[in-house]
């Protein structure tokens, strides 16, 4: 593990090295863009390089001085704990990188020549040069798992180990310190521009806060009734729903930039009930299973929402119907999750282990890398697990195809073990 560690870091510092002088430092690629894409693009990774540099000059320099070298916890926990300092911003940055990135491939047509052309360099392995940016937020999340073995190869009763820990509580600081910055910068950009597409029809409400981010969001099929002098009938309207950590706003759409609210109500004002698919739910009042039985294709995958009290202090009552049962499952699992006040014993749940790369693309998704364990709390028949990422605790959805099933009773337990590690070393950071 002790190897892997300096051999892994030799490797990832000349991919650097490869990223800086093909791309970054490519005039040709720099004629295409202007300086502030430039920057968005490369940020501070030359400080990156620098950092990994020192670290791995004298992981070698002990490795020259006793090739069976036994220990390099304080080498990490040193570097770690100030070296690497540069990553935070660099990871921080990833949210400008990726849209400048993809506007420029979408709307620059020099770029995107030059960009091929130096990508299909024999010393860029036919590799796009994506894949060279997002090695330091690998990296990165990489060390931890590296330390953690380490640290479990090392007997508990030497005076190493409580060096493995010290340098597996930096490594595990720096990763946290890397996730909220990134979260925090895209976060941050998401409430100025949803707060800029929405005109209140009601009492405005401040939304843009430095605690608020967006958790969920996504349109509905909302059945209302409406009532005539003589019956009563239910008819669907579209709404979109904006769920915050804090709030629901609801919304019509007028076009893809702009919405007009409707509604909100605080979090903890909201209650979410499912509809069981053998006896559909009916909308407030009347009975409305002939509709709904009509239209059973577009209606089965319905669910309740209350709120306690909205805008007016009102309360209010909603059928909603999602496109898909893992739409479904999915609002229900995010409108619910402060009302869930059972603790799940991890030890119970199944654990995957992800056999390709998944970029989120919603905000109650999953970013997970090969090789990624996540323990599942939700499977859904059409394709969807909701689980935790167990290097870091994250949770969110993802695609069932993306991952295999662990069975292994020992490596179960392993899992178990470690990220217990990671995450007990975390909070105490």
């Amino acid at each position: 593990a002790i190897f892997e560690v300096i051999s892994s870091e030799h490797s990832y510092l000349l991919s650097l090295e490869i990223l800086i002088r093909m791309f970054k430092n490519s005039r040709e690629l720099s004629l295409t863009m202007t300086k502030t894409e430039s920057h968005h693009l490369f940020s501070n990774i030359t400080d990156v390089y620098e950092a990994s540099k020192k670290f791995f000059e004298e992981l070698e320099a002990r490795h020259q001085r006793n090739i069976l070298i036994d220990d390099i916890s304080d080498i990490v926990a040193r570097h770690a704990g100030s070296t690497f300092d540069p990553y935070v911003k660099y990871c921080t940055n990833e949210v400008y990188q990726q849209r400048t990135l993809q506007r420029l491939l979408a709307t620059n047509a020099a770029f995107k020549e030059v960009l091929s052309q130096i990508e299909s360099h024999e010393d860029c392995r036919n590799l796009p040069m994506i894949s060279f940016l997002i090695l330091p937020m690998q990296r990165v999340t990489r060390l931890p798992l590296l330390m953690d073995t380490i640290c479990r190869k090392t007997p508990k009763d030497s005076t190493k180990y409580e060096n493995c820990k010290q340098a597996l509580k930096e490594v595990s600081k720096l990763v946290r310190l890397c996730n909220e910055g990134a979260r925090k910068m895209e976060r941050t950009e998401m409430m100025y521009t949803i707060n800029s597409q929405l005109e209140f029809k009601i009492k405005p409400f401040p939304l843009v806060s430095s605690s608020r981010w967006l958790v969920k969001r996504g349109e509905l099929t909302a059945y209302v009734e409406d009532t005539g002098l003589f019956s009563k009938r239910t008819s669907k309207q579209q709404v979109y729903f904006f769920l915050f950590n804090d709030v629901l706003i609801i919304t019509k759409k007028k076009s893809e930039e702009s919405y007009n609210v409707t509604e909100y109500s605080l979090r903890e004002q909201l209650q979410v009930l499912p509809c069981d698919g053998e006896e559909p739910c009916s909308p407030p009042g009347k009975n409305a299973a002939g509709m709904l039985q009509s239209g059973r294709n577009a209606t089965s995958q319905l669910f309740r929402l209350v709120l306690l009290s909205n805008h007016a202090r009102d309360r209010v009552e909603m059928l909603l119907g999602a496109e898909t049962l893992s739409d479904r499952a999915r609002w229900i699992t995010a409108l619910g999750r402060d009302s869930d006040g059972h603790p799940t014993d991890r030890t119970t749940l199944a654990q995957v282990e992800i056999i390709r790369t998944y970029t989120a693309k919603q905000a109650d998704e999953l970013s997970l890398q090969v090789a990624d364990v996540v323990l599942v709390y939700q499977k859904v028949n059409d394709g969807w697990y909701e689980g935790e990422r167990l290097r870091d605790g994250q949770r969110g959805w993802f695609p069932s195809e993306c991952a295999k099933e662990i069975t292994c009773r020992a490596t179960l337990d392993k899992n178990m073990e470690r990220m217990g590690r990671l995450l007990g070393l975390e909070t105490n950071v």
